[in-house]
């Protein structure tokens, strides 16, 4: 019997997990990690280094099972979406609710835990995260609002250990957006007839593939030009430099393979391929920063 427990208790784990796409963390979790090295000079304590990647976590789950919620007639009536949890009925409505109650619950208290900045501006947070779900529906922007959304992981590391404003944040913000946003519209190309179809907004769907695609080659050159920007800010080396450079040529390979028709190249495309490149810059980044000092 306690064994059957455990099994269930792991099963549903793991159907969590696979909801809010768990390992997708790795977008926004090295620039949250840059953005605290830089922020205290060196790491942080394990203090704010434990209750930053917990407020990281609870917010990410929460937002991404809201979406999952909010989106889940859509995803029921789209072939491409179907076979996830809430249309197959995998995992219950209610359930769901309460999984992202208890992950923003999460996150709320992590952000006391930190220092007043975080607590004020937790709620403020949630309903950015949340509010994200509804922008599809009436403007072609949400890829950037979702970028936008993301990049608060960087932003609210940096406030995690400081406590205060500053700009090198913001800008790693602004990368964070525009290279989340810039590989969300390759994702959409999937989804154009659909989203014409049933009134929802997208830049593939506004735009027009080839367009789109352009917008999105234009995103990630902007990206580019910050994260060189933050080589000068910063004072960085060559590292650094070497690591951006992988990170161009995986760039390139992602825009050279899109294949809208073909959903494990837009998966390569889509997602492998940028977890690879924020593990790049993380890396880099961080061997750069430490055998400078």
């Amino acid at each position: 019997m306690q064994t059957a427990g455990v099994q269930k208790v792991l099963h549903k784990t793991r159907q969590f997990s696979e909801l809010v796409m768990f390992s997708h963390t790795l977008f926004s979790l090295p620039f949250a990690v840059i953005s605290m090295v830089w922020a205290a000079g060196g790491w942080p304590s394990w203090h704010v280094m434990l209750w930053g990647l917990v407020a990281l976590v609870g917010a990410r789950n929460g937002a991404n099972a809201f979406n999952r919620l909010a989106d889940r007639r859509f995803d029921a009536a789209n072939p491409r979406t179907a076979h996830r949890h809430l249309p197959r009925h995998l995992l219950g409505t209610r359930e769901v609710i309460v999984f992202v109650a208890v992950n923003y619950a999460i996150f709320m208290a992590a952000a006391a835990m930190l220092n007043p900045l975080c607590m004020a501006l937790s709620p403020v947070a949630i309903v950015l995260i949340t509010t994200y779900s509804y922008t599809k529906r009436f403007t072609w922007l949400s890829h950037l609002y979702l970028g936008f959304v993301i990049a608060s992981a960087p932003i609210g590391a940096w406030f995690a250990v400081t406590g205060a404003f500053a700009f090198t944040p913001f800008v790693l913000g602004t990368v964070v957006m525009l290279w989340i946003a810039g590989f969300d519209v390759i994702y959409g190309t999937q989804d154009i007839e659909f989203d014409r179809s049933h009134g929802l907004w997208s830049m593939p769907s506004f735009f027009g593939l080839k367009n789109a695609l352009r917008m999105s080659k234009g995103m990630h050159l902007i990206m580019m030009l910050l994260l060189i920007l933050l080589y000068f800010t910063q004072q960085l080396g060559w590292l650094y430099l070497v690591g951006l450079g992988i990170a161009i040529v995986l760039l390139m390979t992602e825009h050279g393979i899109i294949r809208p028709g073909n959903a494990r190249m837009m998966k390569l495309a889509s997602y492998n391929l940028n977890q690879i490149i924020s593990m790049v810059i993380l890396f880099f980044t961080l061997m750069d920063f430490f055998t400078g000092k």
